[in-house]
Order: structure tokens, then C-alpha cells, then sequence
């Protein structure tokens, strides 16, 4: 359960708002329909904010990758030092929002997270790299999930971003519910496994970490605790990852189950490993076990409900 609203940024043309080159949008039905039932959007569209209209000519990235200019493609009107300011006005603006993750409009000039073309003087594509209001964004706020939304298409990308879209919102209501040293352990111990299905690395030296509250200040201590806890998410879950976490629960039943009931859960576990079953279907026996014997460490972890359910995250093979 989150103590405060869950506040993404987006950008506005994926919620249907006609604010492109061409006049039109790119609405995105999951965006809209299903993830906005969770979350509370912070439109943003860096050209439109500038003043720079809509419809209006198509433009792109030119000159050094490192330091592009926003041209018009006809008429070569360089908008760069306008978009410059927008972009510091509006970073300075969603800073005082408190976001949870951002999700950018793929291939922008100024939304695209990677892959944005970049032309030479010539009219020649030379590099790629981020939008500027994306690199911009991902520089100030570098804990924050972003992600373009023609990636989460992709069901084990949709799944990580917005785990680690609650995992961070749940991270902020720990830094702002006042830090304490005991706050911050019980933080990690109920986080165990989420971590474990995505760096058993991580989780260790985040361990050591959360045992060196001595070496730092309190808050220097615990954010640099959540430096780890995002780079840790950041990494995928595998089916691998998750079977030999789905093997450690199991361990907390081992005294508890029937032997007949020991089969079953193993046999559940087998079959996700070999792709028969989603892992909606071990976690749902792990749950119940876990509610029925009254396990308080088990079900207790984030890793059995990271997101609502009603999400069906977890229900792709």
C-alpha cells in the first residue's frame, strides 16, 4: 500500500492530445485505459511549451551528438536555445511534482529515450542519442524510471518499468515518512526477494551497505541506498532468477507442507521453469501457503504483490 499518490510523467501526445508536428497524437490504450487507473499523469510537451505551435514543421537533431541543435527540416530555423529554456523551466517545475517514473514518446527530438537520429549539416544521419528534454530529464532526476512507451509493448519491459515505478514511489514515501536506521532495514528486509529476482550482486552488497550506518549520515546513508535499490531493479528478472527465488520460499513451507503438498508446489515451480505456466501460478500457491500457515517474513515481501494485480503483469508465460 502506497501512502501518496503515484504521479508519472508523460508525454502529452500519448494521452491523446493533438499537440504533434502534424496536428495529431498517439494515443496509447494501455497508457490511458489501464495503467491511468493506478497512476495520476503529468503531461509534458517540450515543442508546444516553447511556443513553437501546432501543427508545425517537422524538426531534428544537427551538428555535434554531444551538443545537437533542434533544426526545422525545410526552412532551418534553429529552435535550440528556446527549447534550452523551456526545458530548464519545466525540470525546474516537475521537480516540485515529486514523479514517480516518466514514460517518453519514442523517436522525438526532444522525448526520445535513445535511438533519436542526429544529422550532419548535410542532411545525413550520423549519430543517435537521446531527445533533449529526455537527456535533460534523465540528468536531473537520474533514480527515476523512465521508459519510451513503444517498448512496453513487450510484456517483460512493461513488467520491470512498472515494478520499479512503485518500487521507487515506495522508496520516496520511506525518505519522506522521516528516515530512521530501523525504517530503513525493515525496508530491505521486506524487499528481499524482488531483489534477489533481479541481482543476487546487488542484494548482497546493498546487505553490507544497510549494516555501514556508522560510515554516513543518515540521509547520505539512504540514498545511496537508493542509488543501489533502482540500479538493482534496472536489471531483468529472469526466469532463472525467479525459479531459484520461488526455491528459497519454498524453504520457509519445507516443515509446514504435506508431503503430498511439497510435490505440488515443486511440480508448480517445474513448470513455470519450463515455460507451461506463467508465474502468476507458483506465486498464487506461495500466497496462499503463506496466508494459510501464517508465515509473517513470506508474506510480508513486496516481491508477491509489487503492483496491483489487476494489472496481469505476471500472467505472460
Amino acid at each position: 500500500m502506497l501512502a501518496t499518490p503515484l504521479r508519472l510523467g508523460i508525454s502529452r501526445c500519448l494521452l491523446g492530445e493533438e499537440v504533434r508536428y502534424d496536428g495529431g497524437h498517439k494515443r496509447d490504450q494501455f497508457l490511458t485505459d489501464v495503467l491511468g487507473r493506478y497512476v495520476e499523469w503529468v503531461p509534458v510537451c517540450p515543442e508546444v511549451e516553447a511556443g513553437l505551435g501546432t501543427p508545425r514543421e517537422s524538426m531534428r537533431l544537427v551538428g555535434n551528438p554531444h551538443h545537437p541543435k533542434l533544426v526545422t527540416i525545410i526552412s532551418k530555423q534553429d529552435h535550440t536555445d528556446v527549447m534550452a529554456m523551456t526545458i530548464d523551466h519545466r525540470l525546474d517545475a516537475l521537480n516540485k511534482l515529486d514523479l514517480s517514473g516518466f514514460v517518453f514518446k519514442r523517436g522525438s527530438p526532444s522525448c526520445g529515450l535513445a535511438r533519436v537520429r542526429v544529422y550532419t549539416t548535410q542532411g545525413m544521419p550520423s549519430h543517435s542519442r537521446s531527445g533533449l528534454f529526455a537527456h535533460a530529464f534523465e540528468r536531473q532526476f537520474p533514480l527515476i524510471p523512465v521508459e519510451e512507451e513503444g517498448r512496453l509493448s513487450d510484456p517483460s519491459l512493461r513488467e520491470n518499468f512498472i515494478e520499479r515505478v512503485f518500487a521507487y514511489r515506495r522508496f520516496q514515501d520511506l525518505i519522506q515518512n522521516g528516515i530512521t536506521k530501523q525504517a530503513l532495514i525493515r525496508f530491505h528486509t521486506i524487499h528481499k526477494y524482488l531483489l534477489l529476482a533481479h541481482s543476487q550482486q546487488h542484494y548482497g552488497a546493498m546487505g553490507r551497505l544497510v549494516g555501514q550506518a556508522e560510515r554516513y549520515g543518515l540521509t547520505t546513508w539512504a540514498l545511496k541506498y537508493g542509488e543501489h535499490f533502482m540500479k538493482s531493479l534496472s536489471l531483468k528478472a529472469t526466469v532463472r532468477k525467479h525459479v531459484n527465488v520461488l526455491h528459497h520460499i519454498a524453504g520457509h513451507f519445507k516443515a509446514l507442507l504435506k508431503p503430498q503438498e511439497k510435490v505440488e508446489l515443486l511440480e508448480v515451480i517445474n513448470d513455470y521453469h519450463r515455460g507451461l505456466t506463467p508465474l502468476i501460478v507458483p506465486l498464487t500457491l506461495v500466497k496462499h501457503y503463506a496466508q494459510v500457515f501464517d508465515v509473517e517474513y513470506i508474506r510480508d515481501q513486496v516481491y508477491l504483490n509489487p503492483h496491483p494485480k489487476e494489472l496481469m503483469l505476471r500472467n505472460h508465460a
